[in-house]
């Protein structure tokens, strides 16, 4: 499928407009991410699949009138204070009819009561903790969630390793590194039969660079496997450290390591890291998969990442829901998004049910090979 078919296919399938000409009014659109800071990698990454998708669909027709899409953009430079306030800025200052973001559960919890006061829908793209859209009817999310991914991981760990003991080391100071932990602790424990086979816990906290002492209790324990969850930078710094002490036990870890600086950071010391994560470029799971990656190559010049396309699909899930719902006005736009069923996003089909606001989603595993993220397989739910 060519990149110029996409605006054709979209269009057909969403009802969007692609045309500028026709706008008459203006409908904000909030991006609600890290841009600085520890995360701004991975920022980044969403915001590049937001804004190629705003270029591709660059209105929205609601109703009678067709609308503008204007980004306000809040950086909440990775840290849960900030992130409150970016989140209060986006409803009280821009004005926003819906929001997108963010990476980072944590960050994406701390504005998340901001967000349902004001009545404003927000979308997450890949922020997985279970908590972010738990009690919040307000909050969505494009991706899968941190019991998913625990269980894939978990048995990634146990069936293709063999693996019956496990280390966990764990980014103590944040949401998703915490619950994915406890997710991967409680499907291994399970799968195994064995209480006692999670031999340590270990924690670090955001922004550590010296992981010796871990590393020193690690080696001295029989485990099987390592299980890192956390933020691309510090898990790197964690496999580079362990490798430099002589440890050649496996690492697996979760969607946040399937960003650049994570190899960039970890370099051959990352080789064989195995993950899950989103997407893969290699293997479509709808009609849109294809297209996006092409759009994606023309525009920015290489390939997508998993969180990419999370961001271009938030954002044409918004749309579609300004369309279905035929107004800009918010609690509207919320009522639609939570009424969406079998949406084709280029990242998988999206469809709430039963009053959740959790999608049903693949999980992808890919392991780090000759210095990139490559396909291993996909995990179905």
């Amino acid at each position: 499928m060519k990149t110029r078919r996409l605006p054709v296919f979209a269009a057909a399938v969403l009802g969007l407009c692609s045309c500028a000409a026709f706008a008459e009014d203006v409908v904000k659109v909030g991006v609600f991410e890290p841009l600085t800071g520890a995360n701004a990698a991975g920022g980044a990454e969403e915001l590049d699949g937001i804004r190629l998708a705003q270029s591709l669909y660059p209105t929205v027709k609601a109703g009678a009138k067709s609308y503008k899409v204007e980004l306000a953009i809040a950086d909440n430079k990775s840290d849960k204070v900030e992130a409150a306030n970016a989140g209060q800025s986006l409803v009280d200052r821009d004005k926003v009819n819906v929001i997108l973001g963010s990476w980072g559960s944590g960050l994406s919890m701390a504005a998340g009561p901001i967000f349902m006061a004001a009545k404003v829908p927000a979308i997450g793209l890949s922020c997985t903790n279970p908590l972010v859209t738990k009690g919040n009817p307000y909050y969505f999310r494009v991706c899968f969630i941190d019991p998913f991914q625990g269980t894939v991981m978990a048995t990634y760990a146990h069936k293709n390793l063999g693996a019956k003991k496990a280390v966990l080391i764990r980014e103590v100071s944040n949401d998703y590194s915490v619950g994915l932990a406890k997710f991967f602790t409680d499907s291994f424990v399970k799968l195994t039969g064995d209480k006692g086979a999670i031999v340590a816990t270990l924690n670090y906290n955001t922004g550590d660079q010296d992981f010796s002492a871990q590393l020193t209790q690690i080696k001295s324990l029989k485990a099987d496997v390592i299980f890192a969850p956390g933020n691309y930078t510090e898990s790197a710094l964690i496999i580079k450290q362990a490798r430099e002490l002589g440890i050649k036990t496996p690492f697996l870890g979760g969607d946040t390591w399937e960003i650049a600086e994570f190899i960039n950071v970890g370099k051959a010391s990352v080789e064989g890291a195995v993950l899950s994560t989103f997407f893969d470029n290699d293997a479509p799971l709808t009609p849109n998969s294809k297209a996006f990656v092409a759009a994606y190559q023309k525009k920015y010049g290489k390939m997508p990442s998993g969180t990419a396309v999370l961001g271009f699909d938030g954002y044409l899930l918004a749309l579609d829901a300004i369309k279905r719902a035929g107004s800009i006005d918010p609690s509207k736009i919320r009522d639609a998004i939570a009424a969406t069923s079998k949406f084709p996003g280029a990242s998988g089909y999206v469809t709430f049910a039963g009053g959740s606001n959790d999608p049903v989603k693949s999980a992808v595993i890919k392991e780090v090979k000759g210095g990139k993220f490559t396909f291993k397989t996909t995990v179905n739910p």
